[in-house]
């Protein structure tokens, strides 16, 4: 459980080093570098830098001078504030607030101020680091420790075939029909070589097999002690989950087997295929997060399942990893691999979530800077003056009412997770 704490405040904490690294090379003042939010817990000041940690650790910051411009047309060192609405006002407060952390001499080292590619990289970092993070720990869980990976090899035999929708039956319905795996003999401990004619070396590429063969007579060879039999199994049709979307049901072969399972390192390769596959994942999980917050409310308010596949909070990972600490029948190695799990995949959220182009995300100043270089190519191209920075103070209501968002969505998350958790099963 130390090793789940202690890693997503590591986690926080690189990523603020990726923004403050960069903010340092391009000589930014950053007048703060902190872990957590709320009181502080802890601080020394090196520098022009106070660094500490506060008490709630569900984040962190640093504070860099002039994230706000100035209006463009204002003179050095005026500060106008011109209310011509309510949004307009809190636009104009806001800039001012801002700008009164900027001294004499301060010009060149705002962040407003700095190159738009310099900005660009500046808020990256941040992001970046999560998502390199979650390669490191996935290097980690699939070289280091390596993986339980399903073999072509029966540990079970169902006795019957029942659909998705049923699988929590602990005894066959009136009227089932037999399992083509129970139909033919096929027995635990027994390792199959072939199916339909092709050569059998993983349990994955079995699975495609079987699930393309619904209805059909397929010819089939197993090892079982010092014999190989052949055999001819009627492969049924069967509602199963789909294998990409489990909330898709899908009419396809069955067998009627439950594979062993066997930790394995992998490669190289299989960390880049993992990370492309969970990337997608991700992205996905991340278009369909409003849908899957209505799910979360009526998980928390009308006592619902919980969709395991849903969004999680701080809280709910922690319990997670309280779970799986309080495990008896995982072992510490599979312990350290399930919490290496949980922070490689965090990392990977919270660096994709930090990417998507609004404020107050990195990826809202990230959008900006990449705006500012086009007005700038177009200005080049037309030969026209250079229009400056971006004024991205003008977004300030869109950035409020997405604060406002986070702010509820975690509150939920955060509600959800104590009243209706996430559980760890199996």
């Amino acid at each position: 459980m130390l090793i789940l704490f202690f890693g997503l405040l590591a986690s926080i904490a690189l990523h603020e080093l990726g923004h403050f690294s960069f903010a340092k090379l391009f000589k930014v003042r950053t007048t703060q570098f902190m872990v957590g939010f709320g009181p502080t817990l802890w601080s020394r000041r090196k520098g022009e830098t106070e660094y500490g940690v506060k008490w709630i650790p569900l984040g962190g910051y640093i504070r860099m001078i002039g994230m706000l411009p100035p209006r463009k047309d204002d003179k050095p060192g005026q500060v106008r504030r011109i209310s011509t609405g309510p949004w307009q006002g809190l636009i104009e407060s806001a800039r001012g607030a801002a700008l009164e952390e900027v001294r004499p001499g301060d010009e060149d080292r705002v962040f407003y101020a700095k190159k738009w590619w310099q900005k660009l990289l500046i808020m990256f970092g941040g992001p970046a680091m999560n998502l390199l993070l979650a390669v490191v720990f996935f290097a980690i869980l699939l070289m280091g420790i390596g993986i339980n990976r399903p073999q072509p090899v029966i540990e079970e035999i169902s006795e019957c075939v029942v659909p998705a929708s049923q699988a929590n039956l602990t005894s066959c319905p009136a009227g089932a029909r037999p399992t083509p795996a129970k139909q033919v003999g096929l027995r635990p401990g027994d390792r199959i070589l072939t199916f339909d004619g092709r050569k059998i070396d993983d349990y994955e590429k079995l699975q495609q097999l079987i699930r393309g063969s619904g209805g059909e007579t397929v010819p089939m060879t197993v090892e079982r002690g010092d014999r190989t039999i052949a055999l001819n199994v009627p492969i049924a049709r069967n509602q199963l989950r789909d294998l990409e979307d489990d909330d898709k049901i899908v009419d396809v072969g069955f067998l009627g087997i439950t594979p062993t399972f066997d930790v394995q390192r992998q490669g190289p390769g299989a960390v880049v295929t993992t990370m492309a596959d969970m990337t997608a994942r991700t992205a996905t999980a991340l278009l369909r997060m409003p849908q899957k917050m209505v799910g979360v409310w009526h998980a928390a308010f009308g006592g619902e399942e919980r969709d395991p596949n849903g969004p999680i909070g701080v809280v709910g990972v922690s319990r997670i990893g309280g779970d799986v600490a309080a495990n008896d029948v995982l072992t510490n190695t599979e312990k350290f691999a399930w919490f290496i799990m949980l922070l490689g995949s965090l990392n990977l959220a919270v660096g994709m979530f930090n990417l998507i182009p609004l404020l107050p995300l990195d990826g809202g100043h990230i959008a900006g800077a990449l705006l500012e270089a086009v007005k700038k190519g177009f200005a080049r191209i037309f030969r026209r003056p250079d229009p400056g920075y971006v004024d991205v103070a003008k977004a300030l209501p869109v950035t409020y009412v997405m604060a406002i968002v986070l702010i509820v969505m975690g509150g939920l998350l955060i509600y959800a997770d104590l009243v209706n958790p996430i559980r760890l099963t199996g």
